[in-house]
């Protein structure tokens, strides 16, 4: 297997990607947002996780990570695992026109494979890039807060809610703990 998207230095920073299988638009409501959202905080808190930059878009998320204590790969895995179980139980609870579509859709990727069981809701993989120079890690972080500007969902990257964008541009907290990039 190819070392190439791999977390193979434990104290890098790594660029992360992680999608939706099909490109679905899960991440439309609120409460589905905050699956993620509260997942990654207990993962700051109990894992070790370090979020330096991040962005949640309706199918995807983009984020600049380090750790502490546990390896990312680990990291990454369980959040991966963990939130996919809570967003098909979401799906279940709440008001969603495609919930039906969307289970059904989780269902028919997950045939077949035999490490999941009922649904698969993110791809493999992380495609997890090192970032060991100042200049590549800006470029990633500009990269990621101006991905809602890009698909024009606000005019100024600090306008997005879900990122850390108003933490780096106006001083305003945002939903998660950021460890800045000096």
């Amino acid at each position: 297997m190819s070392e190439k998207y791999k977390f193979g230095d434990p104290e890098g920073m790594y660029f992360v990607t992680s999608t939706v299988v099909g490109w679905v638009d899960v991440f439309t409501r609120p409460e589905l947002k905050h699956i993620v959202i509260d997942s990654l905080r207990y993962c700051q808190k109990e894992k070790g996780l370090a979020i330096h930059g991040w962005c949640l878009m309706s199918s995807h998320l983009h984020m600049i990570i380090s750790t502490y204590k546990d390896p990312l790969s680990g990291i990454m895995r369980d959040f991966k695992s963990h939130t996919a179980k809570e967003i098909v139980k979401e799906l279940d609870t709440i008001y969603e026109s495609r919930r039906h579509w969307m289970l059904e859709f989780f269902g028919e990727v997950a045939d077949g494979l035999t490490r999941i069981t009922n649904y698969k809701v993110w791809q493999d993989g992380n495609h997890p890039i090192l970032l060991t120079k100042k200049k590549f890690v800006m470029e990633k972080m500009e990269y990621i807060h101006n991905n809602p500007v890009a698909e024009e969902i606000v005019a100024e990257p600090e306008h997005y809610l879900y990122s850390s964008a108003g933490d780096y541009y106006c001083n305003k907290k945002g939903f998660l703990d950021i460890e800045f990039v000096e």
